[in-house]
C-alpha cells in the first residue's frame, strides 16, 4: 500500500508541532508542513526537527513556494532551506504569474538552490494559478533543464481543470515523485469565481470514496507506490474533528479503507 502523508492543510490551524504529533497519532506514515518564511524562525525548524525525531516520521514535502510576478525569490529560498534542514524530500510549488518563461526561470532557480539537499522541487497546477492545467505544468517543466523538477497531481485540480487522466499515465514516473489525494464533490465552481474556486479547494474536499472525482482511474495512472500526500481540507472535517489528533485519525482510516479496496 502506498504510504500516506498528513498534509498541513488538513490541520491549518496547527503549528508544525502538532501536525507532526496528529500525523503520528493519527496513523500516517509520514508528515507535510507548511513553512511561511514570514514568521517561520530558527525556534520553529528546532522545534519541528525535536518533533520529527521523537516520531520518526519522515518529511514528505514543505509547502508553500508562491511565485508571483513580483517575487522574492529570498523568501522562497528560505521555504528550501527549511526543507533542507529538517530532510524533506520536496518542496510544493505554485505560480500566479502569467508569464510562463519567467516562471520556468525562477522553479530553475529553486532546483539549482534545492541541489545536494536531496529535495524536489515540485509544481502544481489548478485553476487558482496561472499554471492552470497539465499542459501548461508540462510546458513550463520542458523549459527547465534540470533534474530535481518535478510535479504535483491533485486530484481536484485534475478534475477542475478537465486535464486527462490519460496523459497522466503516460508520464515519465521519475517526474512524479508523489502525488495529492482527496475526493470532492461532482459539482464544479465556476472558473471565473475566484472565491468559489477557493472554497472548493480549502473547505468543500472529501474523504476518499465520499465524492465524485474518478479516483480509481487517477490512482491505477500514477507510479506504483508513490507516497499520496492526503490533501483534505475540509469545514466539515474541522467542525467534526476539532482535535488534530483526531481528524487525522478519521483521514488516515478513510484513506486506507479506500486503498485497501482498490489494490
Amino acid at each position: 500500500m502506498n504510504p500516506i502523508s498528513l498534509a498541513s492543510g488538513v490541520v491549518p490551524e496547527f503549528g508544525p508541532v502538532e501536525t507532526i504529533e496528529a500525523a503520528r497519532a493519527g496513523g500516517f506514515d509520514m508528515v507535510g508542513l507548511w513553512v511561511d518564511p514570514a514568521v517561520w524562525t530558527p525556534a520553529h525548524t528546532r522545534d519541528a526537527r525535536a518533533a520529527l525525531a521523537a516520531t520518526g516520521l519522515p518529511l514528505l514535502d514543505v509547502e508553500v513556494i508562491w511565485l508571483k510576478p513580483v517575487s522574492a525569490m529570498d523568501d522562497h529560498r528560505k521555504v528550501i532551506d527549511v526543507g533542507a534542514d529538517l530532510g524533506a524530500r520536496n518542496v510544493l510549488c505554485v505560480s500566479s504569474d502569467p508569464d510562463h518563461a519567467r516562471t520556468a526561470a525562477r522553479l530553475y532557480d529553486l532546483c539549482h538552490h534545492a541541489e545536494g539537499s536531496g529535495m524536489r522541487v515540485a509544481l502544481e497546477f489548478g485553476i487558482f494559478t496561472e499554471v492552470k492545467d497539465l499542459q501548461a505544468a508540462l510546458g513550463i517543466l520542458d523549459r527547465i533543464d534540470h533534474p530535481l523538477k518535478a510535479l504535483l497531481i491533485d486530484p481536484i485540480h485534475v478534475d477542475r481543470s478537465g486535464s486527462s487522466i490519460a496523459e497522466i499515465a503516460k508520464l515519465d514516473p521519475a517526474l512524479l515523485p508523489y502525488a495529492q489525494f482527496c475526493d470532492a464533490p461532482a459539482e464544479r465552481p465556476d472558473p471565473a469565481d475566484f472565491n468559489a474556486v477557493i472554497r472548493d479547494a480549502i473547505d468543500l474536499r472529501e474523504q476518499c470514496g465520499e465524492g465524485a472525482l474518478p479516483l480509481a482511474a487517477l490512482y491505477q495512472a500514477l507510479p506504483s507506490g508513490i507516497p499520496l500526500a492526503i490533501e483534505l481540507r475540509s469545514e466539515t472535517l474541522r467542525d467534526a474533528f476539532p482535535h488534530p489528533a483526531l481528524r487525522a485519525a478519521a483521514v488516515a482510516g478513510a484513506t486506507r479503507r479506500w486503498l485497501q479496496a482498490h489494490p
